[in-house]
């Protein structure tokens, strides 16, 4: 973004951001409720049922194993396989209902997040009388300081201090439970209401920017480039460094670890010392034997014998759903810098009827994609922690950091992309601003390589 100089913003032009904050709120309220709360109810109701149906059969198992007519060692026996039986349908049952009730959560969480961005960010730039709004510069904006990024940063600072509490927080609204959440979450929440403000004043200083005024560096090794593209290009430079830490760490200890598949198929390196040989392992695990990664509950059988194809399935949309993100942004991009649109033929032409609506569409097909990915990451960790997989094993802190990373990145990205939307929808993107929209794809298109290269590494190793 640019610090825009004095803005020329109507005050209606922000109220429109109210407007569009009470159709995103009204969005998540009801998919909360759809989900959240009515699906998820049905799918709670069919877990008491098999829980109840589970409780039967073990206790006929143990009533069998106690008058001895079978051995609690016999797992031919038809009312072992029925407990086993039971027991399987219980846990699917709870993982379909922690699909719903997550889904509904994230949903709500994501929409209310979106919304105070949008209605601060209305509310605060609409505190000036019209009058005040102006351009003392008459059409060329110049570029200056501005405070917004060290607002930004101390709320930054703020959350992650709050951050554990606040992970606990969220855990215990997910879980229904926990009466300590609200205050847990208050520190995390102050720094968030922060980043909100420092962003609001951002929205301010960019939002009339159209195009004119860009800074060029005038030393190498950048001379002749926007300082912006620049600016990005070092700031991913940051990033891939960041990455690295968690790629170069996970793949140092994975090459180390005994997982169950490997163990199953009985590839364990193995050593020798004193004693004789034996295999090599990490003696915290819960296991005697192998390690627990990812890959062994996500992969078909699972580590706990419910995975299938379904496990493994948001890791892979959300793949996808990155990548196509990543086509639909260039589409915005490239309708931004072309000069004559033409209106595309059939139901494309209906719901793009112009430039300004095909620039706006495409973007929040991308918001919605991000969105989704933020939703199944979120599901896919409530299914592995319900089947033991958390952040206490070693195993379980690489994955969950190194994700969680990538869905933050994810969800920043979104933030931006929203105040991108609305930028759209009312003082539009043309060829002479559509910079803003390439620099913000820069960071998209990282985004999406990183989970490229992450999706392989921890789901598929």
């Amino acid at each position: 973004m640019s610090g825009g100089g004095h803005s020329d913003v109507k005050n209606a032009i922000w109220m429109r951001a109210l407007l569009m904050a009470g159709i995103i709120l009204g969005l998540g309220i009801a998919s909360f409720v759809g989900l959240g709360v009515v699906v998820a109810g049905m799918k709670e109701t069919t877990w008491d049922e098999e829980a109840e149906h589970y409780h039967d059969a073990e206790k006929d198992w143990e009533d069998a194993v106690a008058l001895g007519t079978i051995t609690s060692d016999n797992e031919s026996a038809e009312l072992y396989i029925a407990k086993e039986a039971a027991h399987h349908h219980e846990i699917e049952a709870h993982l379909s209902y922690l699909t719903y009730r997550v889904a509904g959560l994230t949903l709500l969480f994501v929409s209310i997040t979106f919304t105070a961005f949008l209605a601060i960010s209305g509310v605060l730039n609409s505190a000036q009388p019209d009058e005040e709004h102006h351009d003392d510069h008459h059409g060329h904006e110049e570029h200056h300081g501005s405070a917004s990024p060290i607002v930004f940063a101390f709320g930054c600072m703020l959350f992650l201090i709050g951050f554990p509490d606040f992970a606990d927080g969220l855990h215990s609204l997910m879980l229904g439970s926990g009466s300590n959440a609200i205050s847990d979450l208050s520190v995390g929440m102050i720094g968030l209401t922060i980043i909100t403000i420092g962003i609001a004043n951002w929205w301010r200083e960019d939002l009339p920017f159209k195009g004119y005024g860009e800074q060029i560096a005038t030393s190498d090794p950048f001379n002749g480039q926007h300082i912006r593209k620049a600016g990005i290009w070092v700031f991913l430079m940051s990033e891939v460094m960041v990455f690295a830490t968690f790629f170069s760490s996970y793949l140092r200890m994975r090459t180390e670890w005994c997982t169950k598949w490997a163990f199953d198929e009985g590839t364990c390196r193995e050593i020798r010392n004193d004693q004789g040989v034996i295999q090599v392992f990490d003696t915290h695990i819960a296991h005697p034997d192998y390690a627990l990664t990812a890959s062994d509950y996500l992969r078909p059988g699972g580590a706990v014998g419910t995975g299938d194809f379904w496990t493994l399935l948001p890791g892979a949309v959300n793949t996808f759903a990155l990548i196509i993100s990543s086509y639909t942004i260039v589409l915005a991009l490239k309708i931004a810098k072309s000069h004559d649109y033409k209106v595309p033929s059939g139901f494309m032409g209906k719901i793009m009827p112009d430039k300004k609506s095909a620039i706006r569409n495409y973007l929040i097909v991308t918001l919605a994609l991000g969105t989704m990915f933020i939703v199944l990451k979120l599901v896919e960790w409530s299914h592995l922690i319900a089947e033991g997989f958390t952040v206490a094993s070693q195993e379980g802190s690489i994955f969950y950091v190194a994700t969680g990373a990538h869905g933050v990145h994810v969800f920043a990205g979104l933030l931006i992309m929203l105040y991108m939307i609305f930028k759209a929808d009312t003082v539009e993107w043309d060829e002479d601003n559509a910079q803003g929209i390439e620099y913000f794809g820069l960071y998209w298109h990282f985004v999406d390589l990183a989970w490229v290269v992450i999706f392989p590494a921890f789901y598929l190793y």
